[in-house]
Order: C-alpha cells, then sequence, then structure tokens
C-alpha cells in the first residue's frame, strides 16, 4: 500500500470510529508504530485529524474531551475507579482510558486527584468538584500531557496513595512498555513515589512491546484490561504475581 493510500484509510477510519489509536493501525496496516506516528502527524499538520496521546480523534471532536471508544474501554475506566478508596490522593496519567477513568471519577467524593495530562484534568475541571492539582511543564503536543524537567521537579514535592496509569504494551517478560518517551520517564519517577500502581490497558496490547521501557511487570500491583485478552499471556501475568482484572 502506498503512503498516500494508508492516510487515506486512516483518515477514514478516523471518521467512521471517531477515535484510532497507534497500536492498533499499526497492527492493521503492517506497519511500525513510528510509521503510523508519522502518518498522524501529517494528517495533523493538513488539519484533517486531532492528535491525542497514542492515537487521534476526528477534527470535529477537538472541542471536547476525547472519550473511551467502546465498551471494553469503559468497562476498564470504571473497574479502576472502584479501586480507589474515600480519602485517596490519586495520580492519573494521560490516554483515553485515563480519560473515562476521569469521567467515572465525576460521580465520585472525597478524592484529590494529581494529573500531568491536560485532557484529564479538563475533564474533571468542568465535570467534578474534586480537589485537582494540574503539575507544571512544558505540553508535549502529541499526548496534550506535561513532561520535562519542570515536571519532575513537581513531582518531588507531591504525593499520592495510587498511580493510575495507561501502558501501550504488556508483556510478562518486557514488562510495562510506553510509545510516549516523555511520559516514560515521567511515569517512572512516579513508580519510585507512589506505592499503588494500577496499570491499564487494551486486551490486543498484552504481549505487545512498545519503545520505551516503563518497569518491569512487577511494578504494578494491578492490571486492568478487557475480559478477551489472550488467556495465555493473563496466565503469564498472574503466575509472575501480579493481579490481572478481566473486565
Amino acid at each position: 500500500m502506498l503512503v498516500a493510500e494508508r492516510r487515506e484509510a486512516i483518515l477514514k477510519l478516523v471518521q467512521t470510529e471517531g477515535s484510532v489509536y497507534v497500536p492498533d493501525l499499526s497492527q492493521r496496516f503492517h506497519v511500525s508504530s513510528s510509521t503510523i506516528r508519522r502518518d498522524l502527524e501529517w494528517l495533523a499538520g493538513h488539519d484533517r485529524i486531532r492528535r491525542t496521546y497514542g492515537g487521534a480523534v476526528t477534527v470535529e471532536s477537538a472541542s471536547k474531551p476525547p472519550q473511551p471508544a467502546n465498551d471494553a474501554a469503559q468497562r476498564i475506566a470504571a473497574a479502576a475507579v472502584d479501586l480507589i478508596a474515600p480519602g485517596e490522593t490519586i495520580f492519573i496519567g494521560p490516554g483515553p482510558l485515563c480519560q473515562g477513568v476521569a469521567q467515572h471519577l465525576c460521580q465520585r467524593t472525597h478524592i484529590t486527584v494529581l494529573t500531568n495530562a491536560l485532557d484529564v484534568a479538563w475533564i474533571l475541571y468542568q465535570g467534578a468538584s474534586l480537589p485537582l492539582i494540574v503539575t507544571g511543564g512544558p505540553v508535549t503536543r502529541s499526548s496534550g500531557a506535561l513532561a520535562g524537567q519542570l515536571t519532575l521537579q513537581a513531582l518531588e514535592t507531591l504525593r499520592a496513595d495510587r498511580l493510575i496509569i495507561e501502558v501501550a504494551g504488556v508483556s510478562p517478560l518486557e514488562g510495562l512498555t510506553s510509545d510516549e518517551l516523555a511520559q516514560a520517564e515521567i511515569i517512572r519517577a512516579l513508580f519510585h513515589k507512589v506505592p499503588l500502581v494500577v496499570a491499564l490497558t487494551t486486551a490486543e496490547r498484552l504481549g505487545r512491546v512498545g519503545a520505551a521501557w516503563l518497569g518491569p511487570i512487577s511494578a504494578a500491583d494491578v492490571i486492568i484490561t478487557g475480559r478477551d485478552a489472550p488467556s495465555a499471556i493473563a496466565w503469564d501475568l498472574s503466575e509472575s504475581g501480579v493481579k490481572v482484572r478481566l473486565v
């Protein structure tokens, strides 16, 4: 398939489904994640789509916070919120699944939220009355999240009881991985500060390995994914000692 044909096909998928994700497109078109990211940047540069963390949405939805695209994503987000106890302070990272967590948190009280994700912050600012703290730092355009030295410095003065992150790859051997290098640095720093880590991922990402290493499987206390996840990989993850929730 020619580059122009692939980009037109990606554009049609965005318009049809409302949102797309880099790992899914990479698998669908049999090209690397970096190739897909270049395609999305090209389409975004021509104002045909809007880039989001790990993917893209239609231009028409750019004025609204992106939402989890399907029932599985909604279930994953709801399961993560069910783990949060009243009185906790939680840190939520960027990504569509984490945006779903923010939406479900709009129905909760007595929780303090820290985040470096602008979309997550916007959802909670509009829909919730929870205490909300946003880290400083420059914006990473591809993810809509804050990263860099200023963000790391802000983390030194903050604490949380629970970290909720979306990961692009989960492998029993290669551990937790991401497609965003800038965010990987932030997440690795948070692993050393937050006692409970909840990793969210879609079922098709189990067994996948992203470009940026976050940590071993043992870095997560709980992995929440779709109930159609490959049973063999889910079993291997459980055998490694991490709790796996299929929802």
